[in-house]
């Protein structure tokens, strides 16, 4: 038993230094807010930050839901409103976003097969003030696009200047589209590609609208907004999920906020570093760089509902976590090897 006591020793203290290196590494990286316990919710395709309601997160069914919007209160995991969407019948619902005029924008935008539909359409109504179980009465927009029909999973309002953004989805690149400076209740609306984009599963603008980020399923992208149009900034860490097909800022600005499709999926929440923090957010600001979620999203809001989760995350696993950890077990299994040996020559 003498013989494994320096190997052990040897382990403990690299296992220590594991304990102590891993906090600081999950707190760079992306990891678990909350996770989606709505049996009803298994197709999460969208996800937007609520405005009235702090630390609680709009979301919706892909297209195998009716006209429902439901509420997740981040600190659970659980609905807290369905909301239901009056007159309308989806048909393949893929966005929501929030406007500076405190209404939702959702986005039956999807074409799966590739074109077919010559239009789509993008329901709009006000963010409920009280959390229950309701009906609201929706305006509904017709959409075209300027050369023809789309397949597109990503709608975003621009929180200065209340304009939509659509990003279509491609294999081979899709196209950033902007529609009119109002959208028009009568008649259509016709979005114009203004940028080119990768294959966008959703993306969002950040609170003062200085950034925009587009996600696909492996991959996210930042962009400074200038004079309405992206201009690349970083790319951007992204957590594994099943299928990833939400993001959305935490209303601070300071974190992204990353949704997946799935029973029981999981929301991840990513901190932003100092350069891709939002104009509007001081760099050196607390929680800026790690887990704050800043004071609003601590509140109690209108509803009674405690919310933060997302402040406090449960588990970790960003990229960093998982080199440390292999460097780690390699660093353990090569000083082993090597004590083991030593010893058996100095028997020999």
């Amino acid at each position: 038993m003498r013989a494994y006591i320096p190997t052990a020793a040897a382990c403990a203290a690299l296992a220590l230094a594991w304990a102590c290196a891993a906090p600081a590494a999950a707190d760079a990286g992306p990891s678990t807010a909350f996770t989606i316990t709505d049996p009803r919710i298994t197709e999460a395709s969208g996800l937007a930050a609520s405005r009235l309601h702090p630390g609680v997160y709009w979301t919706h069914n892909d297209s195998s839901d009716g006209p429902y919007v439901y509420a997740v209160d981040s600190a659970t995991g659980k609905t807290v409103a369905r909301v239901t969407m009056r007159g309308v019948h989806p048909r393949d619902v893929e966005a929501i976003s929030m406007g500076p005029d405190g209404d939702l924008y959702v986005g039956d935008i999807g074409d799966n097969l590739g074109g077919a539909w010559s239009e789509v359409w993008i329901y709009r109504f006000h963010e409920p003030a009280k959390l229950r179980d309701q009906t609201v009465d929706v305006t509904r927009y017709t959409v075209r696009y300027d050369a023809g029909p789309r397949n597109a999973e990503a709608l975003m309002v621009q929180p200065k200047t209340g304009r939509v953004y659509i990003a279509s989805k491609n294999e081979d690149g899709g196209g950033l589209y902007r529609g009119p400076a109002r959208l028009s209740a009568h008649g259509t609306n016709v979005f114009r590609r203004i940028a080119d984009v990768p294959w966008v599963t959703d993306g969002a603008f950040s609170p003062d609208g200085s950034r925009l980020v587009l996600r696909g399923y492996f991959w996210a992208a930042e962009y400074r907004w200038v004079d309405g149009a992206p201009q690349k900034l970083t790319d951007l860490e992204v957590p594994m999920q099943p299928q990833g097909e939400g993001v959305t800022f935490t209303t601070d600005g300071k974190a992204l906020m990353y949704g997946s499709e799935g029973k029981n999926s999981e929301v991840w929440r990513a901190p932003l570093s100092a350069a891709e923090l939002p104009d509007s957010v001081p760099t050196g600001s607390p929680g800026a760089t790690k887990g704050g979620g800043g004071a609003g999203d601590r509140a109690t809001d209108q509803g009674g509902t405690d919310a933060a989760a997302e402040d406090s995350p449960k588990s970790s696993g960003g990229s960093g976590d998982k080199a440390l950890g292999l460097g780690v077990l390699v660093a353990v299994g090569a000083l082993g090897l090597g004590l083991r040996r030593a010893l058996r020559r100095r028997r020999a």
